[in-house]
């Protein structure tokens, strides 16, 4: 079953138990999807890593909104945030431990004979498509850049 067809199944059972953060957040979720289709012209099917990269946005602005909400002392807005990420990320893959990006990163190096600094965007390029939708862009930077330096 694709991941499409699985977030519509959530949205109507949200729908359905009255789950009101679901719903918003399934919502927001659905919406990027169809815009997404639509800006590739003749509504075709994303690929599996489009939506994945898709919800892994969704969790990032509303745990980023969260972030600036507590930060300014609004624990009222920042709750129903962290609610929606909760539930959008429930649909990505188990994210993986920095063992095994690092060993991931390790390997890359290794493949691309990379030595330094110069050759991070290689490495990344190769990282990201490696591990996407189970990793976050910030610790796979991080973990390359400890690497290579």
């Amino acid at each position: 079953m694709s991941l499409t067809t699985n977030i519509m199944t959530a949205l109507k059972e949200a729908m359905k138990s009255k789950n009101t953060v679901a719903l918003t957040a399934l919502r927001a979720v659905k919406s990027a999807i169809l815009l997404a289709q639509t800006e590739t012209g003749a509504k075709q099917e994303l690929t599996e890593e489009q939506e994945l990269k898709i919800l892994q946005k969704q969790v990032k602005q509303r745990k980023d909104s969260a972030a600036i909400f507590l930060e300014q002392g609004r624990e009222d807005l920042a709750a129903p945030e962290l609610a929606e990420a909760e539930v959008i990320s429930k649909f990505l893959p188990e994210a993986l431990s920095e063992e095994e990006i690092t060993k991931v990163v390790e390997d890359v190096i290794a493949k691309v004979g990379a030595d330094g600094m110069k050759d991070m965007g290689k490495v990344m390029g190769m990282v990201s498509g490696k591990l996407a939708g189970k990793a976050d862009g910030k610790t796979i930077s991080s973990i390359v850049k400890s690497k290579l330096s």
